[in-house]
C-alpha cells in the first residue's frame, strides 16, 4: 500500500487566524537590504515607528508597518516554521494575478503579436517575464538577493534576441506598473522606477538548479500559458524547497470560479454569461490564492483582490480540504488538456477499470491540483508520453497544498515525488497520480500495476 508523506505531517496549529492588526496594511521594514524583528519574549508589542526593537533571528516574527504604529499577536515558535515566506508568498502572487489579469484581458481584447514560443513550441507571454521579474524582485527585497536562490521557468536569452525589443519595453513598462501597485498588497516597491538592466538582471537571477541541499525558491510565472493565451484557466504557482523537501506551496488561480459547476466551462464563456446577470459575492472574477506550510495540517484560500482594494490580511482566508467522496462512481477525475505530453486514451481505460463515470475534467496548469485540495475533484492522474520529463515547477506548489488539505500525491508506484534531483522529477515511476484520499489512490495504483504492459506508454 502507497503512503502519502501528508499522514506523517505534524499537526500543527495555523496561525493567520490569530494574529490581529490594528491597520490594514503590512508591509516589511526594510533598513540596510535588512528587516527588524519582534522578540518573542512578549507575545504581543506595540511599537512606534522608527523605534527598532532587540532582534533575535532565529526566534522572530518579521515586524510589519507602513503606517506609525500596530499591534500583532505573536504565535509560538513551534508554530511559526515559515509563517514570513508564506506571508510575502502569498502577497506576491497576489500581486503577480493582478498582473496577469491585466496582460490576459489585453491579449483577449487586442492582438497576439506579443506573444512568442520557446524551443518547444510552446508559447509564452509578456506576463510570464514580468511575473518572473516582479516576483524575483521581491523575494530578493524581502530576503536579500544573496539570500535568494530562484528556480524558474522563463530563460532570459529568449527576451533578449534580436526582434525582441517591443516585447521587452512592454515586460519593463507591465513590471513597474505592478510594483507601483506594492503598497495596496502591503509590501514596498521600489522608490524609483526600474530600467531595463534592473528588469533582466531580477529574471536572470532565476537560474538556480535546485538539488537536495539548501534551499531555493520554485516559481511557475503562468502554468498553462496555452490557457492564458486562450482566456482560459492558468495558474502562477510559487514554492520554497528545502533539503529536497516541498515547505510551502502557494498557487493563484486567477480565473478559478468560486462555484465548482464552472470549471468546466471556457472561460470566455463564463465572461459572455456573467454580463446577463448581476455579480455576486461567489463570482467567477474574484479568482483566489491557496496556500500551505508543511507541516500545519490544513491548507487555506482567499479571494483574489480586486479594484483599488487594499489587502487585509488574512483577506477573508477560509481553510479548504478535500473532498470525502471515496465512491469511484461518484469520482471527478482531472487531467490536462493538451494531448503532446499527456496519453489520455491510457487515463480513460484507467478510469473505466476503476470504475470512474464521470466525464474527466480537462483543466489547464495546476488548476486541477487547487480543484482536488477544494474538494471540487478527487482525482488527477497525468502519465507522460516517452521521452517527456515532469518539471519542479508544474508540481511543487500544488503536491504540498493537496497534502496539507488532506490528500495525497505520488508517482505511479506509491513513491513520492522527490524534488531533489534538479529542476526534473528524476525517477518518476510511470505518472502522476493524486487523490483526495487513500482508497481512490490504492486503486488506482492496482490498476496501473494491471494494465501498464499492455500501454503503448
Amino acid at each position: 500500500m502507497s503512503i502519502s508523506c501528508a499522514s506523517f505531517a505534524a499537526k500543527l496549529p495555523h496561525v493567520f487566524g490569530e494574529r490581529k492588526w490594528k491597520n490594514s496594511s503590512f508591509a516589511p521594514i526594510h533598513l540596510r537590504g535588512s528587516f527588524l524583528f519582534l522578540n518573542f519574549h512578549t507575545r504581543s508589542c506595540n511599537i512606534p515607528f522608527p523605534n527598532i526593537v532587540s532582534v533575535d533571528s532565529n526566534r522572530t516574527r518579521s515586524c510589519l508597518t507602513m503606517e506609525g504604529q500596530y499591534q500583532t499577536t505573536v504565535a509560538c515558535p513551534e508554530s511559526d516554521n515559515y509563517q514570513k515566506e508564506l506571508d510575502v508568498s502569498v502577497r506576491a502572487i497576489q500581486m503577480a494575478c493582478s498582473l496577469c489579469q491585466r496582460v490576459q484581458e489585453s491579449l483577449i481584447s487586442k492582438t497576439y503579436s506579443q506573444i512568442q514560443s520557446k524551443d518547444d513550441d510552446s508559447p509564452v507571454t509578456i506576463a510570464d517575464w514580468s511575473v518572473q521579474a516582479t516576483v524575483s524582485w521581491l523575494l530578493s527585497e524581502c530576503f536579500g538577493s544573496r539570500n535568494v536562490s530562484i528556480v524558474a521557468e522563463e530563460d532570459v536569452q529568449n527576451l533578449t534576441k534580436p526582434g525582441t525589443a517591443g516585447l521587452l519595453e512592454a515586460v519593463v513598462k507591465t513590471v513597474n506598473e505592478c510594483l507601483a501597485d506594492a503598497p495596496r498588497f502591503g509590501l514596498i516597491g521600489p522608490q524609483m522606477v526600474l530600467g531595463t538592466k534592473e528588469i533582466l538582471e531580477a529574471i536572470s537571477r532565476c537560474n538556480s538548479k535546485g538539488g537536495k541541499t539548501g534551499r531555493f525558491w520554485v516559481l511557475d510565472p503562468v502554468d498553462g500559458t496555452l490557457g492564458f493565451v486562450r482566456g482560459d484557466q492558468y495558474a502562477v504557482a510559487l514554492a520554497l524547497i528545502e533539503d529536497g523537501e516541498v515547505v510551502l506551496g502557494v498557487l493563484g488561480c486567477p480565473n478559478y470560479p468560486m462555484k465548482k459547476e464552472w470549471l468546466s466551462y471556457h472561460h470566455r464563456y463564463y465572461r459572455i454569461i456573467s454580463k446577463l446577470t448581476p455579480p455576486t459575492s461567489e463570482s467567477w472574477d474574484k479568482g483566489c490564492v491557496i496556500y500551505a506550510r508543511r507541516g500545519s495540517g490544513k491548507a487555506w484560500m482567499q479571494p483574489l483582490l480586486n479594484g483599488n482594494k487594499k489587502l487585509e490580511w488574512p483577506n477573508s482566508a477560509r481553510p479548504v480540504q478535500v473532498s470525502s467522496i471515496d465512491n469511484p462512481s461518484l469520482a471527478t477525475f482531472c487531467e490536462p488538456v493538451e494531448k503532446a505530453n499527456s496519453s489520455h486514451s491510457f487515463t480513460s481505460g484507467l478510469a473505466h477499470s476503476v470504475g470512474l463515470r464521470k466525464q474527466p475534467l480537462r483543466v489547464y496548469s495546476m488548476v486541477k491540483y487547487a480543484a482536488i485540495a477544494r474538494g471540487d475533484a478527487e482525482i488527477f492522474m497525468k502519465f507522460a508520453r516517452a521521452g517527456y520529463k515532469e518539471k519542479i515547477w508544474d508540481h511543487a506548489a500544488g503536491v504540498v497544498i493537496i497534502q496539507e488539505a488532506g490528500g495525497m500525491v505520488t508517482d505511479a508506484g506509491g513513491c513520492p515525488l522527490d524534488f531533489s534531483k534538479g529542476i526534473f522529477l528524476e525517477g518518476l515511476d510511470r505518472g502522476i497520480i493524486a487523490c483526495s484520499g487513500a482508497k481512490l489512490h490504492d486503486r488506482i495504483i492496482m490498476a496501473v500495476d494491471a494494465s501498464w504492459n499492455s500501454s503503448s506508454l
